[in-house]
């Protein structure tokens, strides 16, 4: 027996989401037919965070076991490769791992890139990996209201409704928002999220840098614990899983 981890980066787009479904292609779908498709081996491959429809990743983690045991990371990686031609998913590296690796629960540190190009001209290059928005928004003002996040709380207003997590309550080590060229990155980072939370983030602080909420009323929605008080959720196809650390 013999256990990898994958550094895996790919477009989210096509797919209805890392996890396999019975309502279209997803992402662990498709690696775990690739890794049939050179070991004979029914393996699952098991990612470190559950992405959503649409969102990108540029590190997520997953574990892989095989019976097998006398394969390199190398062949591993070329040869899931090799099988995913035709999807818009790459393995970057496949490293031996202790057998009681785990990808979700030996993490101590998953980080979120949200991009968002607040820019006149519509995307093209970009279509479909940034978030557009055709007026200029204040980043400073976003800025410091990101903070009102970061720490221990209760993030019961920015939560999805299907969040199957026990409890609301997770600490935000860091969110950062920063001009980089015409878009604006949100940096997000904790040991673990519950569902929709950065997209929840990010479309709340947009209302601020257009002006429409200050940071107090930000502060007033985290205090809410109430869901209605969330500003709108961002779209998927600015999101990426950034990095996964151990």
């Amino acid at each position: 027996m013999a256990v990898f981890k994958l550094t895996i980066e790919y477009d989210g787009g096509p797919y209805v989401g890392w996890q396999k479904q019975t309502n279209g292609p997803s992402v662990q779908a498709s690696l775990e037919a690739a890794v049939f498709a050179f070991s004979g081996e029914h393996a699952r491959v098991k990612g470190a965070g559950r992405t959503d429809a649409g969102v990108h990743a540029l590190g997520q983690v997953a574990d892989v076991t095989f019976e097998r045991d006398d394969w390199n990371g190398d062949t591993v990686r070329d040869a899931i490769n090799h099988f995913l031609k035709q999807s818009p998913i790459s393995v970057l590296s496949a490293e031996p791992a202790a057998v009681d690796f785990s990808a979700r629960f030996s993490a101590v540190q998953r980080h979120y890139l949200y991009r968002l190009a607040d820019r006149r001209p519509p995307l093209a290059l970009t279509l479909g990996r940034a978030w557009w928005w055709p007026v200029p928004l204040d980043v400073e003002a976003m800025a410091g209201a990101a903070d009102v996040f970061v720490g221990r709380h209760d993030f019961t207003t920015f939560r999805s409704t299907e969040c199957q997590a026990n409890s609301p309550v997770r600490h935000v080590d860091t969110l950062q928002v920063a001009r980089v060229g015409e878009e604006i990155h949100i940096e997000v980072s904790a040991r673990s999220f519950l569902h929709n939370p950065v997209r929840s983030f990010v479309g709340t602080l947009k209302l601020v840098g257009e002006g429409k909420w200050t940071r107090q009323d930000v502060v007033d929605a985290l205090e809410a614990r109430d869901r209605t008080r969330c500003g709108p959720l961002a779209p998927p196809e600015g999101l990426y899983l950034a990095r996964v650390d151990y």
